[in-house]
C-alpha cells in the first residue's frame, strides 16, 4: 500500500519519500482498522521530520500526526466503535499511510454530515485552543482574551470555543484584509498589530483589561500581548512562529504581575482532557462555529510539492485515499 516514509531527521523536502510498504495485519483485540482520507501537514509534523519535536521514531518510519479515515474492521472486544464509522486517526498515529491499525479505545464516531476535510484537522489545533482558554485563567462569560497569530489554526479555534462560553477575543493579525473574515467566524475586535491597532485596542477595552493572553508568535508580537494584559495577566505561549524570544521586562514582572506559561498539548496532565476538547470541537464544526480554509490537497505522491507549499504558506492536507 502506498505511504510516507520519514528516511532521515533534516530537510522535509528532501527526507520525505512516497513509497509501497506492507499491508498492516488485521486488527487484534481493542484494535481498529482504520482508512485513512485525509491528514494535515502540519508545523509539528516538520519539526518532528527536522528532528526537533519531542516525538522521533525509529526510521524509516512512517508519520502524520493527525488525520480521520473510516474504520474498515476492528479486533475482538471492541464496542465503542464498528466498520463504516468516520474516526479520527490517534493524536501521533502516523497517519500518512492508505491503512493504519490503532488502539479503539478514545476513538468515537465523528458526524457524518461534516466536511470530512475539516474533522481531519480536528485532533491538535481546536484541543489546544480549548484547554489554552480553559488551563491557565479561571475566565467567566464577558471576560476578554487577547491573542496573536489569530489567522492561524489555533488562533481560528480560539475565537470560536471564546465565542461558545461567552468570552469576548481581541484578535492580532499582520494583514488588513483579514479583519472582515475574522470577524465574521465571532471574533470581537480583529485589529492590525501595529503601533496604532494597539492604540485602538486600549482605546476599545477602556478600563477592561484582558487577563490572559494567547501567544503563538513570540518576540515582538509577545511584547504586544503583554503591554495589553492588565494586573495579575498571564500569557501562554503555544508555540514560535518568528522563531524570538519573549521579551519582558522587569516593571511588567514587578508591577503588573505578570505570568509567563507554556503549552504542549501532549503534557500527561492534559491527557484525559484531550477527547472531551476534540469531541466539543467537532459539534462546533456541526454548528458552524469552526472552520479552517484549506489551501490546497496533495495526494501522497506528491509530498515533496506538499511539503514545498506548507513552507510557503497555507493549510495544506494529504488526500491520502487519492490515487
Amino acid at each position: 500500500m502506498r505511504a510516507i516514509h520519514l528516511t532521515a531527521f533534516g530537510n522535509p523536502v528532501e527526507c520525505l519519500e512516497f513509497v509501497q510498504i506492507s499491508e498492516p495485519p488485521a486488527p487484534g483485540p481493542g484494535q481498529a482498522l482504520i482508512g485513512v482520507e485525509f491528514s494535515p501537514i502540519n508545523l509539528n509534523d516538520l519539526l518532528l521530520v527536522r528532528g526537533t519535536y519531542p516525538v522521533r521514531p525509529s526510521l524509516p518510519s512512517v508519520i502524520g500526526n493527525e488525520g480521520m479515515g473510516r474504520i474498515l474492521a476492528v479486533g475482538p472486544g471492541v464496542e465503542n466503535v464498528r466498520a463504516g464509522d468516520r474516526v479520527l486517526t490517534p493524536l501521533y498515529g502516523f497517519a500518512w499511510a492508505e491503512r493504519i491499525v490503532a488502539p479503539a479505545e478514545g476513538l468515537f464516531a465523528l458526524p457524518g454530515d461534516v466536511d470530512p476535510q475539516q474533522l481531519a484537522m480536528l485532533t491538535i489545533n481546536p484541543p489546544t485552543a480549548a484547554l489554552l482558554l480553559s488551563e491557565f485563567v479561571d475566565l467567566a462569560p464577558g471576560d476578554w482574551v487577547v491573542q496573536n497569530a489569530a489567522n492561524s489554526g489555533v488562533g481560528r479555534a480560539v475565537i470560536a470555543f471564546a465565542k461558545a462560553r461567552g468570552f469576548k477575543t481581541v484578535n492580532l493579525v499582520r494583514r488588513p484584509e483579514l479583519i472582515d473574515e475574522l470577524k465574521a467566524l465571532g471574533g470581537d475586535l480583529v485589529i492590525t498589530d501595529t503601533t496604532e491597532g494597539l492604540d485602538l485596542v486600549k482605546a476599545t477595552l477602556g478600563a477592561a483589561s484582558p487577563r490572559l493572553a494567547i501567544d503563538g508568535v513570540g518576540g515582538t508580537g509577545a511584547a504586544t500581548l503583554i503591554d495589553l494584559l492588565g494586573r495579575d495577566g498571564t500569557i501562554v505561549a503555544y508555540a514560535a512562529l518568528s522563531k524570538a524570544p519573549i521579551p519582558i521586562s522587569a516593571i511588567a514582572l514587578i508591577f503588573k504581575r505578570i505570568s509567563v506559561r507554556g503549552f504542549f498539548l501532549s503534557d500527561p496532565e492534559y491527557a484525559a482532557k484531550i477527547l472531551p476538547a476534540v469531541a466539543e470541537a467537532a459539534e462546533l464544526l456541526r454548528s458552524d462555529g469552526l472552520y479552517a480554509p484549506v489551501a490546497a490537497t496533495y495526494p501522497l505522491s506528491a509530498i515533496k510539492d506538499a511539503v514545498a507549499h506548507v513552507e510557503r504558506g497555507g493549510k495544506v492536507l494529504l488526500d491520502v485515499a487519492a490515487n
